[in-house]
């Protein structure tokens, strides 16, 4: 992968699932290591390639299992390292979900190079929430209990809080990073929604999904690369599943009188005040809650149109719900 335009050539997708298991147990030397992720990040990841990294991760990460007569999970799939430009909104689109009845299901680390943004973690418990320091099996059992799961790097994959190191010593996103959009821990049925901020990546992304047999995927061109919709321009969605042709669809606040500014990130201080008057439907991120929650419940086939489903988001808000469900989910962690 490093040989020039002339001699380089792509691995398939059995030998990128070897190197990132190797690389995983650290058997090649750190020059190699590092040699390896910024000639895959230079020529950018081939969609085997990003396959049979998933093959591994799937392999040798944790996994979650959803109940019986569980709905399907939405597994939302947003870079690692945070976020410094926006204010997040996906914590609170994420327990509006569960207040309907909707499982969702994130993964996340700490402080991680390149961006050193702020995590899913520091939101949680900036609302007064802990999802750090438990087992798989508590994750698991939280998701049967509460419709949620958070997979903490640091507590559930330590093979791959290992790389670390690598990732801030070469400066760039590797393509393991790529490959962290498109992977969850979660075993059978589910969601996967995944940010991205390039067209490149997206169309990489589908021809992924569609190697592992993924039938049911949608990308978001999202806040920063995440799945937050923006409400200060229309976004572009693109949706694959089972058995139907991609199809994309450009979402535009402006016709549903949701347009705004975005809300610039300043500190977690600043964001904790802002999201706690939003879970009641007041201040500056309240709009935009509202808008990704409605378009949320839409994509999670709660409500059968984006109308319903902002109507249904919301009630679930000025009913004191989400809240409620916030209140639930700390009482479950305090009493484990």
């Amino acid at each position: 992968i490093g040989s020039g335009e002339q001699t380089g050539k792509g691995m398939t997708r059995a030998e990128s699932a070897d190197a990132l298991n190797l690389i995983l147990h650290g058997i090649p030397s750190p020059a190699q290591i590092g040699g390896f992720m910024i000639a895959h990040r230079i020529r950018r990841p081939e969609p085997q390639e990003l396959a049979g990294m998933l093959d591994t991760y799937i392999k040798l990460g944790p996994k979650l299992i959803s109940g019986k007569n569980q709905r399907c999970p939405i597994c939302f799939g947003m870079p690692f390292d945070g976020r410094n430009r926006t204010s997040p909104i996906y914590p609170l689109t994420t327990l509006l979900l569960i207040s309907a009845g909707q499982p969702v299901i994130l993964q996340g680390g700490r402080k991680m190079p390149v961006k050193y943004g702020v995590t899913s973690d520091e939101l949680f418990q900036s609302l007064g929430l802990n999802l750090k320091g438990l087992t798989i099996d508590q994750v698991n059992n939280g998701l049967l209990k509460n419709d949620f799961a958070f997979m903490y790097q640091p507590d559930h994959f330590l093979l791959a809080e290992s790389l670390i190191p690598f990732r801030d010593e070469i400066g760039k996103r590797p393509p393991i990073a790529s490959m962290e959009l498109l992977w969850t821990a979660h075993q059978g049925s589910h969601l996967l929604i995944s940010g991205f901020v390039h067209t490149p990546t997206e169309d990489r992304h589908r021809e992924t999904m569609m190697l592992i047999n993924n039938p049911n995927f949608i990308t978001v061109k999202g806040l920063e690369g995440s799945t937050d919709i923006p409400i200060s321009k229309a976004c572009i969605t693109g949706h694959m599943h089972e058995n139907e042709e991609r199809k994309k669809l450009i979402l535009n606040p402006k016709e549903y009188g949701y347009s705004g500014k975005d809300i610039k990130w300043n500190n977690l201080d600043e964001w904790q005040d802002q999201a706690l008057l939003a879970l009641e439907g007041k201040g500056s991120l309240a709009k935009a809650f509202y808008w990704n929650a409605g378009i949320y419940l839409w994509f999670s086939g709660i409500s059968p149109t984006l109308e319903a489903g902002l109507l249904k988001a919301n009630a679930l808000i000025e009913t004191g719900m989400v809240k409620k469900k916030l209140q639930q989910l700390i009482d479950w962690r305090i009493n484990l």
